[in-house]
This record gives C-alpha cells, structure tokens and sequence, in this order.
C-alpha cells in the first residue's frame, strides 16, 4: 500500500503502471527477509532444548536457515537485474552481477518461492488429504510433512470441514478487505504528500545540541509520524473484528431466535404455541395434544413454584401464573390466569348492559375474544363441577342440574336474554367470589363452615330468585330452602386439587387489570421469558429420562463463605450499613415476597428477628455462597424426578403407586453431583470457629441434599518401622452424616505439586460418574427450568458439528450480580457480551471457541483419557480453564456454543474486586503467549483460524498494550519534534497548508482506549435480547454513569499485568472476594494498589502532555493540540481518578480526614522488615519490587533499556531555560547532571545523618539538616544572581529533572537483580561445589548472595534511593488527593457518587441510614436466644 500510494497517481489504480508494479513485486523480497527472522528467531528461542532433541529437528532448523539465507540473497540480486536504471544499492547488485538484465529471472524466482505456498493452499481446500497426510505413516509423505511441521502426536486432523472453512474464511477475506481499504484511504494515503514534503525540507534549525546532526532528509521527524501510524496499522485489526464480530453475531443471534420473546407482551402472544413447541423437544411425544398440554404444564407450574420458592413472585403472582395441575374435564383448555385476566369481568359488564333480544348480539361479541369466550365456558363448567362436588345431599344436586339444563336450554333457543336478568348477574357475580373467598381459605372451626354456608345459599338464592325469571320454583319454599345446602363434604374444601380450582375461578372473576405486570420482579420476567423463547430455538429432541446420557456436576470450592451467619448479615461498616440492610434495599420486593412466604408481618420486628434462620438462608441465596451453588445444582435431581415422573405416566406404566420412589433412583442414577472441598478435613479438626462453621454448614448441606457428595483431601500422619511420622495424603468421598465412601490414597498433596483449584478438581474427577461432566464454580447458580433442558443439551453430543461430534458443550450465562451496583452492571454487561455474541462467533464461524470457565460440559469419557480438564502447572496454568479448550481442541476435539440454556454466574461487584479479576486475567493470557499450547494451535491452525485465535486470545491483551503504547511513542515523538524544534520549522512554513493528517493519526487508537471495542457487542446483544431502543437508554445510563472511565481504566489494568507476566512472568492468582462491596477503601489500599500499575503512567503521560503544551504553545494552534490530545488527557484523569471515582463515600469530609491520616502514618512507618506491604511503606516498595528478582537477564536488560526514554526530558528542556542563552554545547547537558549530583550527595548527606545522630544525637541531626538546606538555598542564590536563572527557568527544571530522577530509581531497582544475575551467580558457580549440576539452592550459596547483598547495601547508595523514592511517592500521592480533598469540601459530591454507584433505593436508605446514625436500624437483625 505504501509502494501504490508513494506512486505518482497515489491512488490503486497505479498498480497497474509497470513501474510501479515492478516495485510492488518487491514485496517477496520483504516477505523472505520476515521468514529469515522467523527462522532465526526459532533456533534463538529453541537452541536451550536442543541437547533433547531428535536430530532431525536439528537438521530441520538448519536446512530452513540456510534456505532462508538462500531466498534473502537470491530474490534481492534477481529484482535489481530486473530494473533498467538502478541506483542505491541496487547498482551496487548490478554491477555483482555483471549488470544482466532479465525481467523474467525474478519473475521465474518468486514462482519457485511461491510453490511451497500455493501447495499449502491446495491442501488448505482439501482439509480431508491433509488430515490425512498429517495422519500417515507412508516415508514420502512423513518427509513432506516433516518439512512443513514437526511430527507431533497432538495436533494432528484438526482442520475443519470445508463448509467451515468457508465461512471463517469469507469473515476475514471481508473484515481484512475493509481494514486494507480503510489503512490504506484514511491512514496512509493521507500522510504521503506531508512526508514527501519533509523528506524535501532541509534539515532545520535544531534548539538542541544535536546528536545525529548529519541525519539526511529529516528522517527523525518522518520516524517520529509514522512510528504511531504503523502501530495503529497493525492495532485497528482489533478494532475490526470487534465490528464484524458484532455484526455476525448479532447476525446469527437473530437466525437462532435469540430475543424473539423478551417481554411480557410478546410471551402473552406466543404462550399458547408454546405446549406444542415443547412437544417437539420432546421424542416421547403424545399423541392426543391434551397430554402433551397436560405434559407442559407440569413443567411450567415446578417452574412457578421455584420462583416462588425463591421468592422471586408473590402468593397472588404465583396464582395468576399458575396452570391447572391436572384435567378437570373441561371441554376447553385451561390456561394461566395471567392469560385471561379480565376476560370475564369484561363478559359480565357486556352482559349486563346488553338489551332483552340480544342473544345472538352478546354471545357474538364474546366471541370476538376467543380468550374471553373460553374463559366464559371455563368458569361456568367449574363453578358446576365444584358445586357437584361441593354438595352431599342428593335434591342440591338435582337442584344444580335443574338450573344447568335451564341455562343450556337457553343458549340453544337463544333465550339467554329473555330468561335470565342480565342486569343482576353482577349480584350473582359478587355472592360467588365471596363464597369463593370463603372456600379459598381454609376452614378450621364450625364457624368458618357455616359462613361457608350461609354464602352458599345466599349464592343459590340471588341466582334462582333474583337472576333466573323463572326460578322461584326451583326452591319451593323458605323452610326447604333453608334445609338446601347445608350438607357440605368438607374434605373437598381441604383438598389441594379443589383449593387450586377455587383460587382459580377466584382470579379468573375478580382480576379486573390486564396483568401485563405481572410478575413485577425483573429477574422473574427475565426467567420466564427466556424460558419462552428458548423453547422455539433449535435444540435436539430428549430422549425419555432413562435413555438420557448420564452426567456429574463437579464443584471446585476452597473456603469462601457457605451461609452468611448472623454476625456477617448485621455486622456495620464505617457507614452503618450491614449486609442485610444492603440485601433489603436492593431487592425489597424479594424481601417483601420472602416475609410473605414464611408468614411474618413486616412490622412486626418481633416476629422477623424470630425468623432468622429463614434470613440467613435468604441473605445466602442473595450472594456468592456454596449453598447457593448447591441449591442450583440439584435442580437437576428435581427437574429429572419430574421428567422421568412424567415419563412413567405417559407410557402408563402401572407400578404399583411406585413412581416416585422409581423417579428418585432412576434420577440418581443419571446425576452425581461432587463437590470438592479440599479443606474440608481441615475444617472438620479445626477449633477455629469459622472454619468449624464451613465445616457444619457443608454437614448441613449434605443433609438437606441427600445426593450431595463431598471430596476432600484428607491428611494423617503415620508412624513409620524407624519410629518417626510420615505425612499420608488420601482423597476421601463423603455423603449424607459424613459417611465415607471412598479413600484412595495419593502420592503426596496434590495442591503442592501444581496450582490449588485445577489439582482441587483433578483429585475429586474419579468420583464423578456417567458420560458427561459439566464444570461448576463456587459462584454460579442454575435455575430449574433450564434443569429441564439439561437432557437436550446432553444429545448434542451425538449430533455432529461440523466435521465431528462435540467434546465440549459451551453454555451461556446470566451474571445475577449485574443490579448490586453500577460497577457490577458495567461488568455484567462486559460478561454477558462475551458469553452470548462473543462466544456465538468464536464456536460459529470462526470455530475457534474454547473452554473459558465454567458451565461448559465435557464430554467425560473424552477428557478423563486424555489429560483431563485441568491442566495444573505452576504459573503457567493460572489460567486453567482455556487450557482445557487448547487441550481439546488439539486433540481433534470439537467445541460448540448453545444458548437455549443458561445457568447463573456471580461476578466482581468492587472497584478493587474487578481490578483483581483483570490483573488475574491479564496475568493468564501473559502465560498463555508464553505457552507451548499457543504455540502448538498458532503453527498448526491455517491462516485464517490463526487469526481467530489470535485476536480472540493473547491477541487482545497484546492489542491493548499496544494502544497504550501508540500513546507512548506519539507523545514521546512529539516531544522529540518539539524540544528540537522541528516542529516549530514544519509548521510555520508556509508552504505546508494541511496539517490534518498529522492530526488525525491516532483517531482510530483512541476509540480503542474508550473502550468501544466492549461497548459494541453489548449494545448488540441487548438489542437482540431487551430491543434495540432498550439498548440504546442503556448505552446513553451507561455513558452518564461514567462507563468510559471504567473501561478506559481498566485498559492500564490489562496493559500493566500482561506486559509485566510477557517481560518477567512470575504470575500469581489473586483472590478477588466474592463478598458485596458496600465499604470504602482506604487511600492507602488504593495508592498500594494502583500506584504502579496506573499512577505512575498517568503521571508519566501527564508531564508528556504538559510539556508538550508548554513548549509548543507559542506557535501551535489550542484547537490543534485539544483535537490531537483529548483523549490522552481523558486517558489519564481516568487512570489517576477512577478509582476514587467508583469509591464508595470517597468524597464524604471526615473519610477523606481519615484516609489522609491513615496513608500519612503509612508513608512515615518506617522498617520494612518483618512488617506487611499494608503497614509500612518500605515494605510495600521492596514487595513491588518482587518480580525482577525473578526476571532474566534479558528482561532486566531491557527494562533499563525502557527506561532510558525517562532522560529525554532533561536533555531537551535544559537548552531551553534561559539561564543557558541559547548556548548548544554538550557541556550544558553535563552541568545539568552536576545539580543531579548535588542532590543525590545532598539526600545521602541526610541519610547518613540519621542512621548516625537520629537515636542519640537528635540536635546534631537537625543542625546537619538546616546545613544542607542553608547551602542549597545559598547555591540558588548564587544562580539567581549570577548567572540570570529565571523564575520559569525552575519550574522547566522541576520537570526536567523528575523523570531524571525516575530513571535514577529504575535504574537502582534494576542493577540490584542484575548485577545478583551476572556477578553473585556466576561466582557462586566457581566456588561451590554444589553448583556443578546447575543453580545452587543449598545454605552454602544462599549465605553468600546473602552476605553480598548486605555489602551491596552498605557500600551502595541504597538508603539515599530509598529515601528519594519516598519524596518521589509524597508527591505523587498528594497531587492525587489534592483534587479529592478539595471536592470532599461540597457535600453534593458524596451524594452524587453514591446515586452513581448503587441503585436509587439503597441510594435513598444510604441517605436515611447516615441521617439515623447512632441508632440502631431496622435493617439490623439479631437472632433470639
């Protein structure tokens, strides 16, 4: 695009000039000289493990060099015999090669270069020859293979079926056809005419004392443009396929009927379709569609009853919901009363103000409304079937039969009207639902059954007497009549099936609404209408329960809470608020449906303190917790006794009344659940009252869930024949009152050996049974209605998928915790993009889906024979779920995507928490680049599912560092154009006119620095799921709840973690908590927290910005340096303030006293031995310090490298102060170090000082101190004075000289490891023995590194750095709370950031909390003794 655009016509059409073409064909040559580098960088990167090679590997490695090396000379002399009239280097090969000119020689080489790729093309269209060839053992084939790739067991037949690769293919020939158009009309084509004209340009005045003065053609300032143009180039492909990404995936989500049913509207519409859709996932279907209604609605009621069990709907809202259970006979379905709210009262008001003559009128209107029709029927047939079953005695049933054949006699004769007073049928109508109301209720003294009664006759009398013209002779006389309905079968009023008819004929006669608001609560609309709308998505047949695969659900849990205890619900922070006070505010109508459902009055404190049982339960379903977890997983169980319940009656089986106890052990048989708790021994013996707790809760579990089973590492110790103890380890399976099961003795502490939660899994994968495994977090939930749709997904297993069946089938998720804040919600929204558009793209097209975390299910069988599902490697495992994928997958397996279920996922709902999560994340993904798996899928993936996988893994976190780091060389650049004033001569000469270009080189990287890439696929797939008007009011809440900030923060976050596990790696999993976040965190805790990682960098990019500013302000346009820097200045108020921002009470005045004092006394503790990083600042910087004790010599070499750029600063800003006057001298720049020096000598004169007179001499120490200031001050005089040092002079040091001293400290950090790793080690290798076989770690080698290191520290300058590093971190941490302080001063500010973060109704109990301090608070419980 270059060579085209560089043409004289610029534009693509001269590609077809010969000359130009000629030029392009030199792409080969560049092409070669990349495969050079590549070779060399593998021989580079291998030859450590040569010594175990084969040597056919070896050989390999140096036939491709040298081939390589062969191309590089070749092409090149070939080209320049092709050009009639060279120059340059060029001539020089022409006048090697006797200058013959033969344009077909170059021509005839690049086709010879070219076969090996175009014979990779051919067998990248035959996928089947190459699965084949790569699967042969014929001796032509291995050699033709053994050239392409190494022979590898793994990694062989994973290519795709050619269907597949063509829609991967077509994605990336369309999303590179539009990244090529667009680098090539917007980011390059733009830039050539200004570079030609500064090639042209003679070199201009520099205001620096030039070290390279000779360099032609300005080629520093065209470096210095295009250095953050190229990477741009290179960076946007992310930006790319997050668009197309989008696009497709909202896109397939569409074709798959993803959100076809997302309101209550919509599920009203298509309610009735769904029975027989549920029949067509069904493949024991009925033949008679009433069962199959019957059979639905068993499901849909146990999917009603879990929402009121987990008090998500009221008592009412479960009634309206509610289908029938079982067949009354009715000759019209009886659908939920939700449907046909208002059917009847509206049939009841048209009736009553029809006219006489009518009949045929009324009943057609009625019909009009074919719900109200049956509604109608429906009411009047249960009201006779529940008065006939009502009544004993024989004359009240003939009674109703009269008046049942009178009605139907009307109707046929159309004398409805004529024989009935339709204008009292409101009379009859009121007198039923009281009567009703009565029945409803349980009747539990003689008084209760004779006002059931009274209404009765009252019923019987209004609707003879008043209602029916003719009906006074139906009951003779007053005393008959008060003989008539008075023997009432009150076992019918007790039973459930007749209480379910009467609420039901209640509902349907009294609810006057519409009901399109019910249920209330969000999550229970969600629930039931993805329910809904998963029934019509496309999903396999189930096999009836006994034919079902069977499969295990295993847990990994460690020590996380498993039921809140009352402490922890009622314990206060600094706010007054309690956990539980937090829970009532955040869900009310959850707390108001859960007072219901255990009987308790909410004003009654009394009473609800007495139920704290229930609330802890309650608060525990509400979190994080296992018990949580364990509820949802036995859903499962439930769901299965119910299916294979339902089975059994559908085939009519007669065993005996049997069929529950059949149902239980025939779901036993098809579902395990194993959970492993590694510490539960522990937790067992322990006297701590916490753990013992875990312990008796986790007891409690397994005996509420009978099919709970607990895994544990079990220790003892043994005595072994000489008298001492040994340390056994066994892996023990528990159920019920701890009844041991199993106990399989291990070979040592399988937690030891590798990282703790994949080996956790790994010891307790043998107790799990059947032919698939799903993989549960601690932090996830199910739900029972996507229980029922566990057998559906099971048969996927036995569908292909492309070229083969599935080995991993990948689920959806909903993250519960998205309502607990704003940060919750931006990461929910974050999570559920990833899980449902990213993850629907990754498995289809692009077929690169792997294992990202739990629920996905395993094929069991598959994985237990090859490795398992936990890979568990020290540190290059952290990340241990996507492993499982890359295992997969380059085993031949297959994984798909299935969004028809979901189950429930907690994620990080603090500022702090996420910052873990993603440090943990970025930490995982700097391994993974590092790893042998990536490697293995990088060379053995074809070009196009390379890519997939590189943008949709490492490649991401890479892209994110990058766009940090286009930051970097941008403004560092600038810096350089500016300070040498080239800048100034390029843009004030008047013969360059537009200077857009150079402004708008970085407009694509700053979309990826707000965080669009993530924006985008959410506002996509909440289109498709809530509507695209939904989504866009949440993209615009989003964006006034400062979304941009958040991800714009947390971008350094990524780019801090992945760039230092790339340089030095050394990851570590970090614990984010899996609590509710309603406390603030100190200062301090955020200083030590974000300090490096974003503090540091945005102070960094703060004095880039600055001065560039300030030095270029005089000849530069303000809208030109707004338009070029807005959002690096945006960039770096988020990564200085953010975390404040998203601080809970952060800007309150007395917190913000308190945190000043609290980081204050922690800067000043001095002593880092022995202490924590949270209670001394030394100890927390020699912490930070950990990773380049471990780093190599090469990663210490090149972070001193990177820090050289820190010396740019003084070296440019020196020659602009005036004291200089102009003066270009080298001298200039080495006097600036002399002032460096003196204030280093002046900080070690201090140090020295109070190591020596502060315990004993303290007077001494201060008069040393007052010298050395008298002198600096005298020392600034003299300048003053003498040599004309202006006040703008000092604040240009000031910023000259900071990052000097920066450097200083980075350089100190560093020759520390360094000079350990090139002198101590190399040293202890010659004098000890033991270092012969490699690195010694005896007491012989460590007493000797100790021992330098404490000479190091005595004779080097290390208490001088250390106390310069403290100036250096004073600064920093009081500019940062400087502009805290000051907004803590307007008490708006507080209540403005708690409206940001929470919802308004904890937002206003926050408020009403703080106004009652001091007292004790309603949302505060206690547990009667």
């Amino acid at each position: 695009m270059l060579i085209v655009s560089w043409s004289s016509s610029g534009s693509l059409s001269g590609i077809a000039d010969a000359t130009v073409f000629r030029s392009v064909l030199s792409v080969f040559i560049t092409a070669a000289l990349l495969n050079f580098i590549k070779v060399t960088l593998d021989i580079l990167l291998t030859f450590q493990a040569w010594g175990s090679m084969e040597w056919t590997q070896i050989l390999r490695y140096l036939l491709k060099f040298f081939v390589a090396i062969a191309w590089i000379i070749i092409l090149p002399v070939t080209y320049s015999s092709s050009i009639k009239s060279p120059s340059g280097a060029g001539k020089l090969l022409n006048s090697l090669t006797w200058n013959w000119y033969n344009q077909s020689v170059y021509n005839f080489a690049i086709i010879i270069y070219m076969i090996p790729n175009i014979l990779s093309a051919l067998l990248f269209l035959l996928p089947q020859l190459q699965n084949i060839m790569e699967r042969s053992n014929w001796r032509a084939v291995i050699l033709l293979m053994w050239w392409i790739q190494p022979r590898l067991y793994i990694a062989r037949g994973m290519h795709e079926d050619i269907f597949s690769i063509f829609k991967y293919v077509f994605f990336w020939v369309v999303l590179l056809t539009s990244k090529l158009a667009f680098s090539f009309y917007v980011e390059i084509s733009p830039m050539i005419e200004p570079t030609k004209f500064i090639l042209d340009q003679v070199v201009g005045n520099y205001e620096w004392h030039e070290i390279f003065p000779f360099l032609p053609h300005n080629l520093g300032v065209v470096i210095t443009i295009w250095a953050p143009i190229v990477l741009v180039y290179f960076m946007d492909t992310q930006i790319w396929y997050a668009i197309f990404s989008t696009v497709f995936g909202g896109v397939s989500g569409a074709l798959s009927h993803v959100g076809e049913i997302r309101t209550l509207g919509m599920l009203r519409v298509r309610f009735k379709s769904m029975p027989d859709a549920f029949r067509k996932c069904r493949v024991a279907a009925h033949k008679e569609q009433a069962l199959d209604v019957r059979s639905f609605f068993c499901v849909w009621n146990s999917f009603i009853n879990s929402l009121r069990e987990e008090d998500f709907i009221s008592d009412r809202e479960k009634d309206m919901l509610m289908a029938p259970s079982s067949s009354s006979n009715l000759p019209v379905v009886p659908w939920p009363p939700f449907l046909l709210a208002s059917k009847v009262p509206t049939a009841l008001h048209m009736a009553m103000t029809s006219k006489e003559g009518d009949d045929h009128e009324l009943i057609e209107k009625i019909k009009l409304d074919k719900d109200r029709y049956n509604a109608v029927i429906e009411c009047y047939e249960s009201l006779k079937i529940i008065l006939v079953c009502l009544l004993l005695d024989y004359n009240d049933k003939r009674i109703v039969d009269d008046i049942d054949k009178i009605v139907r006699n009307s109707m046929q004769n159309n004398t409805l009207l004529e024989d009935f007073k339709m204008a009292e049928i409101g009379k009859v109508s009121n007198t039923l639902v009281k009567l009703l109301q009565l029945l409803k209720s349980e009747p539990t003294d003689d008084t209760t059954e004779r006002k059931i009664v009274n209404a009765l006759q009252d019923f019987m009398e209004i609707a003879t007497r008043d209602f029916m013209k003719d009906g006074h002779g139906i009951l003779k006389d007053e005393n008959e009549r008060k003989q008539s309905f008075t023997n009432l079968n009150m076992d019918v009023i007790k039973d459930a099936f007749w209480r379910e008819q009467f609420v039901r004929l209640h509902l349907l006669l009294t609810m006057k609404d519409s009901a399109m608001d019910v249920p209330t609560n969000l999550d229970a609309r969600r629930r039931i209408t993805f329910f809904a709308n998963s029934l019509f998505m496309k999903m396999p047949r189930a096999p009836q329960v006994h034919d079902m695969i069977s499969f295990s659900v295993l847990t990994p849990y460690y020590n996380e809470e498993v039921l809140y205890s009352s402490h922890e619900l009622n314990r206060k922070n600094e706010d007054g608020i309690s956990i539980l006070f937090y829970l009532q505010k955040i869900y009310p109508d959850e707390w108001k449906n859960f007072l219901e459902r255990i009987g308790v009055d909410p004003d009654n404190e009394e009473e609800v303190k007495g139920c704290m049982d229930d609330i802890l339960i309650w608060a525990s379903y509400r979190g994080q917790t296992l018990a949580r977890t364990v509820r949802g997983m036995m859903y499962y169980r439930r769901a299965l006794e119910v299916q294979c319940y339902e089975d059994m009656k559908s085939e009519q089986a007669d065993l005996g009344g049997d069929e529950s106890a059949r149902s239980k052990a025939i779901a036993d048989v098809k579902f395990t659940y194993v959970v492993a708790c590694q510490l539960y021994g522990m937790h067992k013996a322990s006297k701590d009252s916490r753990e013992r707790g875990l312990y008796e809760n986790i007891l409690n579990l397994m005996l509420t869930y009978p099919a709970l089973r607990i895994a544990y590492i079990d220790e003892k110790e043994v005595p072994l024949p000489n008298g001492k103890m040994e340390k056994h380890y066994y892996s023990v399976l528990v159920k019920g009152d701890d009844e041991e099961i199993y106990r399989v003795k291990l070979p040592g502490k399988p937690t030891e050996v590798g990282e703790g939660k994949p080996n956790n899994q790994n010891h307790a994968i043998i107790f799990t049974r059947g032919e698939a495994l799903q993989a549960i977090d601690m932090n996830q939930d199910n739900y029972l209605e996507e229980s029922f749709k566990m057998r559906n997904l099971l048969e996927e297993f036995l569908i292909k998928h492309g070229k083969s069946k599935p080995t991993i089938l990948g689920v959806r998720e909903h993250i519960f915790t998205g309502s607990v804040s704003s940060l919750a919600w931006f990461m929910s929204n974050q999570e559920t993009s990833f899980v449902t558009i990213g993850q629907r793209v990754l498995a289809n097209p692009l077929k690169v889906r792997f294992h990202y975390g739990h629920p996905d299910v395993f094929d069991r069988i598959f994985h237990i024979t090859r490795g398992g599902i936990s890979k568990a490697s020290k540190v290059i495992n952290l990340s241990e779920d996507i492993f499982a994928g890359f295992n997969s997958t380059l085993r031949q397996g297959n994984v798909t995507h299935h969004e028809y279920i979901q189950l429930g996922k907690g994620r990080d709902v603090g500022m702090n928490q996420i910052s873990n999560f993603e440090a943990k994340v970025a930490n995982g993904n700097g391994e993974q680049t590092l790893c042998r798996d990536v490697h293995r899928l990088g060379h053995r993936f074809d070009f196009y599912r390379m890519l997939s996988m590189y943008f949709t893994t490492v490649g991401f976190y890479f892209n994110s560092m990058v766009a940090v780091l286009t930051v970097y060389v941008f403004l560092y650049g600038r810096l350089y154009l500016v300070l040498s004033g080239l800048e100034k001569s390029i843009l004030q000469d008047p013969r360059i006119k537009n200077i857009k270009p150079f402004a708008n080189a970085l407009a694509t990287q700053s979309v990826f620095q707000l965080g669009t890439l993530l924006i985008l696929p959410m506002i996509m797939e909440v289109g498709l799921e809530k509507g695209f008007g939904k989504a866009l009011a949440e993209f615009i809440i989003m964006q006034l709840q400062l979304a941009p900030m958040f991800f714009t923060f947390h971008l350094g976050t990524k780019t801090h973690y992945y760039g230092r596990t790339i340089l030095h790696g050394g990851a570590k999993y970090r614990g984010t908590g899996r609590g509710f976040v309603v406390r603030h965190a100190k200062f301090a805790e955020n200083y030590r927290m974000y300090s490096r990682s974003h503090f540091v960098k945005a102070l960094e990019l703060l004095i880039l910005l600055v001065v560039y500013l300030a030095y270029g302000s005089s000849y530069r346009s303000s809208s030109l340096y707004v338009y070029v820097t807005i959002s690096m200045w945006f960039l770096v108020f988020c990564w200085l303030f953010a975390p404040f921002i998203f601080n809970p009470s952060c800007f309150e005045w007395h917190k913000m006293v308190d945190d000043w004092t609290d980081w204050w006394k922690w800067m000043n503790n001095r002593g880092g031995i022995g202490l924590a990083p949270e209670q001394s600042w030394e100890a927390w910087w020699v912490s930070e310090h950990e990773h380049l004790k471990n780093g190599t010599v090469r990663s210490l070499l090149l972070e001193l490298v990177l820090s050289l750029r820190l010396l740019i600063y003084q070296y440019g800003i020196v020659y602009h102060l005036h004291i200089v006057h102009e003066n270009k001298s080298f001298m200039i720049y080495a006097l600036s170090w002399l002032v460096i020096g003196i204030v280093l000598v002046s900080l070690k004169v201090v140090s020295l000082g109070r190591e020596k007179f502060v315990t004993k001499f303290q007077l001494v120490f201060r008069i040393l101190k007052g010298i050395v200031f008298l002198v600096l001050i005298g020392l600034m005089v003299v300048i003053f004075v003498g040599f004309d040092l202006a006040v703008s002079d000092v604040g240009a040091s000031v910023l000259a000289f900071i990052p000097t001293g920066w450097f200083i400290l980075l350089m100190a950090q560093v020759c520390g490891p360094l000079f350990r790793r090139l002198v101590i080690e190399p040293l202890g290798v010659l004098c000890c023995s033991c270092c012969r076989g490699g690195a010694c770690r005896g007491p012989c080698c460590a007493k000797l590194r100790q021992r330098s290191g404490a000479v190091l520290r005595k004779i080097g300058p290390w208490d001088s750095i250390q106390e310069m590093a403290r100036m250096y971190e004073y600064t920093m941490g009081i500019l940062i709370f400087l502009p805290i302080a000051v907004l803590s001063w307007f008490p708006f500010m507080s209540e403005f950031q708690t409206r940001l973060l929470f919802n308004q109704a904890f937002s206003r109990g926050l408020q009403i909390s703080r106004i009652l301090a001091g007292q004790d608070g309603r949302g505060t419980i206690t547990k009667r003794e």
